[in-house]
């Protein structure tokens, strides 16, 4: 029996990674990137709405770290993940990887992340999954043009990342796949949204007999 639930699985891991394109022969979008950028850029451009807002109702300010900007870069959060993987050429489980050290980090100093802080810790992180998981990688002086800050800069961040983690860098095969199911659950939010949309355009299309209806999409969390 213990067996046979190991085998279960280790099929329930193969299909969330290749769903998410981490294996490297599936999972990939109309542009060839892995399914696994579109949807942590989608959970990050949430979180950062959801916590901008009572920060924006209240005025409240945030605790400016070394990852702050002075203000939002005008490169959108997709955009900024494409440009690093694009261009750092890093494997697809850096993206996970980043991801569990970003929560990790805000964690630790008990923030929340915003516009102000996401490019920053979004380029130290993936170069830090990178140097950790991947066989080859590019040093920090490549990955600082990538990003668009300066090698010193990147430098410092790398520093003040590592130190905040403990150089804590090992992430489990559970702890992954759970981050890996969040993932998930944030692409069938999104499939329920395309098909509310699509519901809702061929309502508008119909001519109305004076019936109605109402179709109710249920978001269960994972």
């Amino acid at each position: 029996m213990v067996l046979h639930s190991d085998n279960k699985l280790v099929e329930l891991e193969s299909e969330i990674y290749s769903a998410l394109g981490l294996d490297d022969s599936s999972g990939q979008g109309i542009s060839g990137t892995p399914r696994v950028l579109s949807l942590l850029s989608s959970i990050l451009e949430r979180s950062i709405q959801k916590n901008e807002s009572p920060l924006k109702a209240s005025r409240k300010q945030e605790v400016v770290t070394i990852f702050h900007g002075s203000s939002a870069p005008s490169m959108s959060i997709r955009q900024y993940i494409e440009r690093i993987f694009k261009y750092s050429t890093c494997s697809p489980s850096c993206l996970v990887l980043a991801y569990v050290y970003i929560n990790r980090y805000l964690q630790r100093i008990d923030a929340s992340l915003t516009s102000l802080v996401a490019h920053r810790l979004l380029i130290t992180s993936i170069m830090v999954a990178a140097k950790y998981i991947d066989d080859e990688c590019y040093n920090n002086a490549y990955f600082a043009k990538v990003g668009g800050v300066s090698t010193a800069e990147l430098n410092r961040l790398e520093m003040k990342f590592l130190f905040t983690l403990d150089f804590k860098l090992h992430v489990t095969t559970e702890a992954f796949m759970k981050y890996c199911l969040q993932l998930e659950t944030e692409a069938a939010g999104e499939r329920q949204i395309n098909r509310l949309n699509q519901a809702n355009q061929l309502e508008k299309g119909r001519p109305n007999k004076g019936k109605s209806f109402t179709t109710s999409y249920i978001f269960r969390a994972k």
